[in-house]
């Protein structure tokens, strides 16, 4: 028997008796990545948690339901069949894949796996002719329905407006601490520090390639040694602010690019066509950086753009001047 279900199968060859195994063995699968869930978010969000927990045991009793349903129509034994042995069923997502997942997006594929379960079978249902396995699908559909309300309802109850709101604070604050803030100082460094090593080369030599080569140069560096920075100087346990490998990677990356902005015009041969281009990319991206520190630090948006502006033009400034002596 397990042998014949190491090829994928389509749903269609199914028998009525492994559909409902097949129900089965997706509902065991679900309660353990309720489970699951629960487990991850229990420390930083307990109220998520709890609500988790609850649908992992409603999973529960529908599996027992199920399994009750089919000791009485076929017996003891159960087949074996799971998701991956039939072609075209709801797949579900590793479970470690999920381990970086943000609060929302859990909760949007909790949510996902009752209303892809109840597709299916709805669909399911609707190309088969045989009246047991069309009444056995649509039965199925409306339990996986019943499930997905029971979920909202179940939030509803566990997951007062205070602790959603509070746990969606701490999960905004920990996307900031980890992503936004190395981010935002990759950026601003990437941006700034470089303007003066490329505009000084572009008017002390008034060659493109050269240029290019210099801005190149100047934001891979950078990039690097902000991103190892980043990463080694915190790991994150006791500050809170999240794994150093993503705070690395963002501000490493968010570096390079920042000096990539102004260095990638002198790919244009004309000097001056190049760097009139590379001028405009830095005004965007001192605007950008304004805006990121007005979205996500909270600063007025007037003061952001003053500050950062009124910085670079300094450097800017300085970068011409030292070049053009």
């Amino acid at each position: 028997m397990i042998s014949s279900f190491t090829q994928r199968r389509r749903f269609s060859d199914l028998s009525e008796q492994d559909v409902l195994a097949l129900a089965i063995s997706s509902e065991e699968d679900d309660a353990r990545i309720y489970r699951t869930y629960g487990q991850m978010l229990r420390a930083d969000y307990p109220a998520s948690a709890q609500v988790f927990d609850a649908m992992a045991v409603e999973e529960d009793g529908h599996r027992q339901l199920l399994i009750d349903m089919h000791r009485k129509r076929f017996g003891e034994v159960i087949p074996l069949i799971r998701r991956e042995h039939v072609a075209g069923f709801h797949a579900r997502r590793p479970i470690w894949l999920t381990k970086n997942l943000s609060l929302d997006t859990i909760r949007g594929e909790a949510s996902g796996m009752e209303a892809q379960a109840a597709k299916f079978y709805t669909l399911a249902a609707g190309r088969t002719s045989d009246a047991a396995t069309r009444k056995l699908l649509g039965d199925l559909a409306a339990a996986e329905a019943g499930h997905e309300k029971s979920a909202v309802g179940l939030e509803a109850q566990l997951l007062s407006g205070d602790a959603r709101a509070q746990e969606d604070a701490g999960a905004r604050r920990q996307f900031i601490l980890t992503w936004v803030q190395p981010g935002l100082a990759g950026l601003m460094d990437g941006s700034v520090s470089t303007l003066a090593p490329i505009f000084a080369t572009a008017f002390a030599t008034q060659n493109s390639h050269t240029t290019l080569l210099v801005g190149l140069a100047a934001s891979v560096g950078a990039g690097i040694s902000m991103g190892f920075t980043e990463a080694a100087h915190d790991d994150g346990v006791l500050s809170g602010r999240g794994s150093p490998l993503k705070r690395g990677l963002a501000s490493g990356i968010m570096t390079a690019l920042g000096g990539l902005g102004h260095a990638v015009p002198y790919l244009i041969p004309d000097f001056w066509t190049a760097t009139s281009l590379a001028m405009c990319v830095v005004f965007v991206e001192l605007w950008a950086i304004a805006w990121i520190q007005n979205r996500y630090m909270d600063t007025p948006f007037v003061r952001a753009a003053l500050q950062v502006v009124l910085g670079g033009a300094l450097v800017f400034a300085a970068g011409v001047l030292i070049g053009g002596g």
